[in-house]
């Protein structure tokens, strides 16, 4: 968990949902998996979320916040990597697609620490210029339900600096990397040679603290992803003062 004095403010992307239901009410609603606060609060961030709005305002939803984290969900239209839809592919998300577009674009714009989750990392690569392969087997079985596989670091890497040995990890998705985007480098393979996770290939002239891993550590109980990020955060907060959402 981070050390400072004062807790950063994470702001993490969410699904859009057009119909829920709790209670007596079946509203659309902005939603948010629990596992995804749960996991910056634990690793000593505060969680804000972000709900799909109008790209021209992510610039200064970034410029407010300590980091970003896009989270997992539907699949990346393939039109914006260049591709043909695949009948196994999902349905497309417009506004979620063009908003994490915006989100990503911000934070490497400004430095500002950007975790990609599965979905994140897909997004990530695309905007970058990579594409995606639209289905692979063995990556998501049972509808609901996560498996578990193992991922092997690169060494050298900013994923394999946080987590240097190889471990088992929470996963469902059956779309992956294929090209990788502009600058980046895979950090984490599966035993399958399946991209686990993408970073920039040199930090020191990047765009501040980027990573995009394939799995969920939201469901899981490894906090070291997180903790990599929340502890960048810290050090990159605005006018390198303490972290600007802190309590």
């Amino acid at each position: 968990m981070t050390t400072t004095g004062r807790r950063p403010l994470i702001g993490v992307s969410t699904y859009l949902d057009s119909s829920t239901r709790w209670g007596v009410w079946d509203l659309p609603a902005a939603l948010l998996p629990a596992g995804y606060p749960r996991l910056v609060q634990r690793a000593g961030g505060i969680a804000a979320m972000l709900p799909p709005d109008d790209p021209a305002h992510a610039a200064a939803t970034v410029a407010r916040l300590d980091a970003v984290v896009i989270a997992g969900g539907p699949d990346v239209d393939p039109s914006r990597y260049g591709a043909e839809r695949d009948p196994r592919t999902g349905p497309p998300a417009e506004a979620r697609d063009v908003w994490e577009l915006a989100l990503i674009e911000a934070a490497l714009t400004s430095g500002t620490p950007l975790l990609g989750i599965c979905r994140g990392m897909q997004l990530l690569n695309v905007a970058l210029g990579g594409t995606l392969v639209q289905h692979i087997d063995g990556h998501a079985q049972t509808p609901g339900v996560f498996g578990h596989h193992a991922v092997k670091p690169v060494p050298g890497t900013r994923y394999g600096e946080a987590v240097p040995e190889e471990t088992s990890v929470p996963t469902f998705h059956h779309q992956a990397v294929d090209r990788l985007g502009r600058g980046l480098v895979a950090s984490a393979y599966a035993a399958d040679g399946t991209v686990e996770a993408v970073e920039p290939g040199d930090p020191e002239t990047g765009s501040g603290w980027v990573l995009g891993v394939q799995w969920h550590p939201e469901m899981g109980e490894d906090l070291r992803v997180m903790v990599a990020l929340v502890g960048a955060a810290s050090i990159s907060s605005p006018s390198g003062g303490p972290p600007s959402g802190g309590v």
